[in-house]
């Protein structure tokens, strides 16, 4: 049906209309949801036409239930019109799409760069005309297709491009809508539905009519249909209509009914067409062209042909499945036999159709699904993984087969993609195929389930010791099992944090040949220990660094971002670690998507966007808790802990803590638990309570040691030493400062080096002080670390008050007091200002008491309990402008801290 002659739909296709119009201006997407059977395909295809006729190219694909698991499946549909046109792309944008669309062979292309590829070939299309892209169904597009094509949508402004996608309501999909304009098409009312039934079906009778109306409740779908399933007796109330007309189960026999009437050999295309799920002509056909054999199905109104792509697509969703249904086993089985037999060019699309088509157990067809499982997981799609391991498992003759590919799938469910229930059912299954199975996979799944239920991590570590130990891999390096079981390995020694559990773990490691993988040799030798990470070793882990944006596997990923946290280098994996973000946020990989959160709040806190800390740390603990994943917890309750103890809030900052170490001492993992004493130290600190400070940072590691497998001893070196010092312990401030210079990371990694040179500073009680403190302020790249640089400065300003150098130290007190209201640390910013009175400077330098319309704004949203960054959002303003408005707007009030503007704007 034409635009013209869709009943009921003026204002939807003048919706439509407009955004196409604006799509051939400026590009952008609009998506139409709404009940199956309720107009959704019928709006596309007159969309499509509208478009066509304005001289557009129209590119279209529909997702399939079938190859939701295949990735990049609804990519090919979409672009195969521009295959032709790859070749004029640069050669890494050709390589990208090739690999990504089965039509090439290579690593596995960054998101990034298959985005912009994608991107620019929809560019080189639009050259002097619009080009829409038109894809229904988008729940049932793969997941790699439309994690791709959400970024593509938010990301045609600009051009002469144009999405129009459509979704069937209340049905998730791997597609994000969020921020998409959309709009929801409801059924006829009554008046359209009267007239589309009268136009259709002028000879009913009145009687017959208003029942039909009744029963459609205004769908399309059933009003077309529903009248075909009536006898013309029942048509003229010559004969009683059925007490009940059941719209789904009637419309589905409708279908099958007329499917049944075609001829085989058109019945045996349309099997392949559905099955194969692109509608590629080359594939459907036998002889690769449009073929005759389609004419009784187009006759019928069941699909429409396109010629120009040689592509075939259905009419309504329930075709397909009606195709499906009317076929037998053995016709089915066919098709997937013929679908196989013509994709040998495309190994993971190909191995789904020889899964379907295998009659009962094929290790061949078991290995080429376990085969493309990793290559899945390479690409970055854990899901797809488990889903292929599963289906191996269940074609594997041999029970221990059967047994490793379950609990290999069981391992990436606890492990990687938050299914903890389906991972603990998969592992039972694999147990009870083979109990005397010791698979590292299945001891990996084991120990991710009883951590993050009430067992503890010393049953773990002797559970997954023990697998290692007596396994079958030989010892070798290339065994992805093994090298699984041995990273997880290390992460439990952290987290249990006992130095004799060491030893065994590098001398499982030294056993592997020929050589430990890089990743594995790195991580296990720079994050339990850094203290004894020697540049060389750092240096070395840079170089590795340089190919992360080229990681697309979630667990390696993860391990790189581990490893570069205690280096001071999370600012160059930031977007690796998004993309777990991404990746867990659209339905893939949970557990690492909890990791990715945990790095870039490390990175936030630490750089000072601590708002944006806090809403993904907050979304790391919802995670968690709703996925079951109660270890990994105390990853979000760390950070929290840490904003709280420097935003002033003491008591928040002490629960938060106090349950980071109930949930991590629950599972006796004092290692993890040692983490929750940075927080502590930060908010004695920030109370003044220095022995309390001091006592809890020498808990984790005595003044003047940096204690072997006490990584966070580190992130406190530089607190010990202002404690010791404020307490009068200067000779343990003396030898901590010396420990400092002892090590080498101190010496390379940026932030530490800010550290040491301030310590330095701080614990020198000479007359070359002043000397040691401009020293550390001049440190490369010391502005990265506001907090840092905020207390230094305040600690300067202190030291040159004390030297009777007023002028000087306002000019660092005021730096400082700057950073410190902007950052929103208000325990520093409150001493600073006591600082800057006892400095001469009574208050801020200000030219006005009256606070701008904007300043008042602000106070207002503020005062109401926004952040800074809500406020902005809300006046377009960066969250580092609002913190500057504040800054300004707390001396005018004569207030010090946030919550005082409540009090303060009444008397405005």
């Amino acid at each position: 049906m034409t635009a013209l002659t869709l009943v009921g739909r003026a204002a939807e296709i003048e919706s439509v209309r407009a955004f196409l119009q604006r799509a051939a201006r400026d590009g952008g997407a609009y998506l139409i949801s709404g009940a199956a059977g309720v107009g959704k395909t019928v709006l596309l295809d007159a969309a499509a036409g509208l478009a066509k006729d304005a001289g557009a190219l129209v590119l279209r694909a529909a997702g399939v239930q079938f190859e939701v698991d295949v990735s990049y499946s609804s990519l090919h549909q979409l672009l195969t019109p521009l295959l032709d046109e790859l070749g004029e792309l640069q050669p890494n944008y050709r390589e990208a799409l090739a690999v990504a669309l089965g039509i090439g062979s290579g690593p596995p292309p960054p998101r990034l760069v298959l985005l912009n590829a994608v991107l620019t070939l929809l560019t080189r299309a639009a050259s002097g005309r619009t080009v829409l892209l038109v894809v229904d169904d988008l729940p049932w597009l793969d997941r790699a297709s439309a994690v791709l094509l959400s970024s593509v949508a938010r990301r045609l402004g600009g051009t002469a491009i144009g999405l129009l996608g459509a979704s069937r309501s209340a049905t998730e999909g791997f597609f994000e809508p969020t921020g998409l304009p959309e709009v929801e098409l409801h059924p006829l009312d009554e008046n359209a539905a009267a007239e589309l039934l009268a136009t259709r079906f002028p000879a009913l009778v009145p009687g017959v009519r208003r029942r039909l109306l009744q029963e459609s409740q205004g769908n399309p779908l059933a009003l077309m249909q529903l009248p075909a399933t009536l006898t013309p007796r029942q048509r003229q109330s010559a004969s009683a209509l059925p007490a009940v007309l059941p719209l789904t189960g009637r419309l589905q026999t409708l279908f099958t009914e007329r499917i049944a009437d075609l001829p085989a050999a058109t019945r045996a295309m349309l099997l392949r067409a559905v099955l194969d799920g692109t509608g590629d002509l080359r594939l459907v056909s036998d002889d690769g062209t449009a073929s005759d054999d389609l004419a009784p199905a187009e006759a019928a109104h069941l699909i429409t042909r396109e010629a120009a792509v040689s592509r075939v697509t259905f009419r309504h969703p329930l075709i397909r499945s009606a195709v499906v249904e009317s076929a037998t086993g053995e016709q089915r089985r066919e098709a997937h036999r013929e679908l196989a037999a013509r994709l040998l060019a495309q190994p993971d699309r190909r191995v789904w159709h020889l899964a379907e088509a295998a009659t009962g157990a094929d290790e061949a067809v078991a290995t080429l699904l376990e085969q493309a499982a990793h290559r899945t997981l390479h690409r970055g799609d854990s899901t797809g993984a488990v889903t292929a391991l599963t289906r191996a498992a269940a074609l594997s003759p041999a029970q221990q087969d059967q047994s490793r590919r379950l609990a290999e799938a069981a391992y990436l469910g606890a492990h990687t993609t938050g299914e903890m229930l389906n991972a603990s059912e998969l592992l039972q299954q694999a147990r009870r195929l083979d109990p005397a199975s010791g698979s590292p996979h299945a001891a990996m799944a084991a120990t991710y389930i009883l951590i993050n239920g009430d067992g503890d991590l010393n049953t773990a570590y002797r559970l997954l010791l023990g697998a290692i130990e007596s396994g079958t891999h030989g010892w070798d390096a290339a065994d992805a099992g093994l090298t699984d079981a041995l990273n997880a390995l290390l992460l439990i020694c952290y987290w249990l944090g006992r130095s004799d559990l060491w030893p065994p773990f590098y001398a499982a490691l030294d056993r592997l040949t020929p050589a430990v993988p890089e990743l594995l040799f790195l991580q296990s030798r720079i994050f339990p220990d850094p203290a004894r990470t020697s540049a060389a070793m750092r240096a070395r882990f840079v170089e590795l660094l340089k190919a992360v944006d080229s990681e697309q596997e979630p667990s390696r990923i993860t391990r790189i971002n581990t490893t570069a946290a205690y280096l001071d280098l999370l600012g160059a994996t930031r977007d690796s670690a998004w993309r777990l973000v991404h990746d867990g946020r659209s339905g893939g990989a949970v557990r690492s998507s909890v990791g990715g959160l945990m790095y870039l709040c490390i990175d936030d806190f630490f750089s000072g966007r601590w708002d944006e800390c806090e809403e993904l740390a907050e979304e790391g603990l919802a995670r968690c808790r709703a996925n079951g994943y109660g270890f990994h917890a105390w990853y979000s309750l760390y950070i929290l802990a840490l904003l709280a103890a420097v935003r002033g809030d003491g008591h928040a900052s002490r629960e938060r803590s106090d349950e980071h170490i109930r949930v991590t001492e629950a599972r006796s993992a004092p290692g993890a638990a040692q983490w929750a004493q940075h927080p502590r130290v930060l908010a004695a600190i920030a109370q003044e309570n220095y022995e309390e400070a001091y006592q809890q940072a020498v808990a984790l590691s005595p003044a003047g040691t940096f204690a072997s497998y006490v990584p966070h001893a580190l992130w406190v070196s530089f607190d010990l030493v202002e404690a010791a010092v404020r307490t009068g312990r200067f000779d343990e401030a003396d030898a901590h400062v010396a420990a400092m210079h002892r090590t080498d990371l101190f010496a390379v990694s940026p932030r530490l080096q800010l550290l040491k040179a301030g310590a330095n500073a701080v614990a020198d009680r000479g007359e070359s002080a002043l000397s040691a403190f401009e020293a550390a302020l001049a440190t490369p790249g010391a502005g990265q670390w506001p907090l840092d640089l905020a207390r230094l400065r305040l600690l300067y300003g202190e030291r040159l008050r004390r030297a009777r150098r007023n002028a000087s130290a306002r000019t660092q007190l005021n730096e400082a007091l700057e950073i410190f209201s902007r950052l929103g640390a208000t325990p520093w910013a409150d001493r600073t200002r006591r600082e800057l009175r006892a400095a001469g400077e009574g208050q801020l330098r200000t030219t006005d008491d009256t606070l701008t319309a904007q300043e008042l704004e602000i106070a207002r949203l503020a005062a109401a309990g926004l952040t800074n960054r809500q406020i902005g959002e809300r006046l377009f303003l960066s969250h580092r402008t609002v913190g500057a408005h504040l800054y300004r707007v707390y001396p005018k009030l004569g207030i010090t801290t946030r919550t005082a503007l409540h009090a303060a704007l009444p008397e405005l």
